[in-house]
């Protein structure tokens, strides 16, 4: 059974002590892949030696994160498309809007979120979306920039079915991770009415860890108890789970 983590922080300082057992922790699990989306210009060599000592199993991607939107954002927007320009990266991510920690960067946010998706079209390659406190904003974005060539994960995704369907009409994916598993969520509600096949498994490691790890460090290897929780929303067989989500995610990663 194989299972792909479309979304995990794994060059994080918080793996400094042992982050190949990590990685070989999700290996053994079943998680193969791990797509590891890049935050600013300070997180780029961590991540790139990351994927070159796990090449079969690390795959980074290359974006400006919008809580990184300040002051200097568009030196680091430069050095973004100077690495999509020299290097080969799956996708453009992780990028977006957050209004959620500040909005002084509001009009900033919007207008790095627009050209990274240019350079997405660009260079024919998929998006990796963060929109926390911003989910409509973002879907209008796409919205306006969809052009029969756009495509990607809405990573996170915590909104209503409403949301789910108009994320989906766009021809987009939606990003499950541990929220999926906590008691109060309102997820597995939504997802009830949502076919699998628009669904990818992520989890935003070291964040956001599912139960029974809820407020601990989140590994890639916990994919499969976010997996099971859709089973238990689903109604079908792990291996289902694992077989179509998995699909998926070669969908948008090719």
């Amino acid at each position: 059974m194989n299972f792909i983590d479309t979304h995990t922080h794994l060059y994080d300082e918080q793996f400094s002590e042992d982050r190949t057992e990590a990685i070989r922790n999700a290996v053994d699990a079943g998680v193969t892949k791990m797509y590891l989306p890049n935050c600013n210009s300070e997180t780029i060599d961590g991540m790139l030696q990351l994927a070159q000592q796990f090449p079969d199993n690390c795959l980074p991607m290359m974006g400006l994160h919008p809580c990184y939107v300040k002051e200097d954002y568009k030196a680091e927007l430069k050095i973004v498309e100077e690495q999509l320009t020299s290097k080969k990266y799956c996708a453009v991510g992780e990028i977006g809007l957050d209004y959620y920690w500040d909005t002084s960067y509001k009009e900033q946010q919007i207008e790095a979120f627009e050209l990274q998706i240019d350079w997405a079209l660009q260079y024919d390659l998929p998006i990796i979306i963060h929109t926390r406190n911003s989910l409509q904003d973002g879907i209008d974005i796409v919205k306006k920039k969809q052009n029969g060539k756009l495509k990607g994960i809405f990573h996170c995704f915590g909104g209503s079915q409403q949301e789910a369907e108009q994320i989906i009409d766009l021809g987009f994916y939606l990003g499950i991770g541990g929220v999926v598993t906590f008691k109060n969520s309102k997820l597995p509600e939504t997802l009830k009415n949502i076919d699998l096949k628009h669904i990818v498994l992520e989890t935003d490691a070291p964040y956001l860890a599912p139960t029974p790890y809820r407020g601990k460090r989140n590994e890639s290897s916990y994919i499969p108890l976010v997996a099971e929780k859709l089973v238990d929303i689903k109604q079908v067989e792990l291996s289902e789970i694992a077989r179509i989500t998995t699909e998926n995610a070669q969908k948008v990663f090719g």
